[in-house]
């Protein structure tokens, strides 16, 4: 498989061993964590806690996790005094978490030379199916994915993004695809945000036992935190995970607040969106309409504010569509699984690929965007994200 790879050089010393008496509960959590504004949503922790006391708002606005017990407050943890600590183990921005996510995907911690995280190849591919292609996302890879791993069993299930009301609406919603025509019923971006792991009770109470989950940079460092962490049970079903790139995403609010009252665009008419420079807005009447990304930033959504993982750098598979060429999804394969599914999928013909190296602007912004987003991680907080940085 043609690739760019990246170049060899020494990683820093291996994290902390996680301890066998790790005793940090929801107190932590919430004031490392939530209240600190690094919490972004991802809802680790509420599909984590074996005790249902931790809820979600997923809602204009909110997005965080919060505390539903009255005995302790809002900042502690009736369950978390007595020793549970699932939240904190769970949390993919608790202390040590790259490096502990690192060290148990790749064997090791990236380097400084790796500041889009530590990966095998990159690729240009797209779906070769007319119809993935076309409802799909640039190249429509993540849909093909889904749709040929479930095919081939290599899972039942995948944690994905609906839009509330189908096709007419634009809130998109966590759901489980388990068929071609739900995985389709997920193409495309949303560019507002979805917490795809609150669908792991409904893959549950389905009985899926192999679950992908298709989701934002921060949402894929979820599952292999948990496993160096030893969180149990709720981590195993998780065998597949593809990442999106993502620099931010909005609040819901902006589709009022902008498109409506600015621009007269209901959020019901559009139909699709891309970010290429601009807010892309397709709109269902056959209109095209360009939104400055300035005007949007009013609406970055507060758990966006300090990510520092634009490349998903912690996926299976990280995808996105930037770069010249507008209709392949710039593919980055990270794991020996990843791999192993992308090289069956160019062997059986179901997606098309091409070198990275065919688009070297594709490349450099993905790194630049990278470094970029790393910058914005505080400096109080775990100091090894910085590496390669010029914080």
């Amino acid at each position: 498989m043609s690739a760019t790879s990246t170049p060899a050089s020494t990683s820093i010393a291996a994290p902390p061993a996680v301890s066998t008496r790790w005793t940090q509960q929801w107190k932590e959590l919430y004031e490392e964590v939530i209240d600190s504004g690094l919490c972004t949503g991802c809802a680790g922790c509420v599909i984590s806690c074996p005790h249902d006391v931790i809820g979600y708002r997923h809602e204009a606005g909110h997005y965080k996790p919060y505390h539903l017990e009255d005995e302790l407050g809002p900042t502690d943890c009736v369950h978390g005094v007595k020793g549970c600590t699932s939240c904190t183990r769970a949390c993919p921005r608790f202390r040590h978490w790259e490096t502990q996510a690192d060290q148990h995907l790749f064997g090791r911690t990236r380097d400084g030379d790796e500041v889009s995280g530590i990966y095998k190849d990159i690729i240009l591919t797209r779906a070769a199916d007319q119809t993935v292609h076309e409802l799909g996302q640039d190249g429509g890879l993540v849909s093909a994915i889904l749709i040929w791993c479930l095919e081939n069993d290599i899972i039942d299930g995948a944690l994905v993004s609906h839009l509330e009301g189908g096709q007419g609406g634009w809130k998109a919603i966590p759901a489980v695809a388990t068929n071609k025509e739900e995985v389709l019923a997920g193409a495309g971006s949303r560019y507002t945000y979805s917490a795809n792991t609150l669908a792991y009770q409904e893959a549950m109470d389905k009985g899926l036992k192999n679950l992908a989950l298709v989701g934002m940079s921060c949402q894929t460092s979820i599952a292999p935190v948990m496993w160096s962490r030893k969180v149990g049970k709720v981590g195993r079903p998780l065998r597949l995970n593809i990442g999106l790139l993502c620099s931010k995403s909005f609040d819901d609010a902006m589709f009022d607040e902008l498109f409506w009252i600015k621009y007269g665009l209901r959020k019901e008419d559009v139909r699709k969106m891309n970010v290429k420079g601009v807010l892309q807005v397709w709109l269902r009447n056959g209109e095209y309409r360009e939104i400055s990304l300035k005007e949007c930033h009013a609406w970055t959504r507060e758990g966006c504010q300090m990510c520092p993982d634009f490349a998903a750098e912690h996926a299976d598979i990280s995808t996105g569509g930037i770069g010249e060429k507008k209709d392949w999804t710039l593919t980055i394969v990270r794991s020996d699984l990843g791999r192993a599914i992308i090289c069956a999928m160019l062997e059986e013909g179901v997606i098309e690929g091409r070198p990275g190296d065919e688009d070297p602007a594709a490349i450099a912004l993905l790194h630049k965007l990278a470094a970029k987003s790393r910058e914005r991680w505080p400096k109080w907080a775990e100091s090894e994200v910085h590496l390669g940085t010029k914080g």
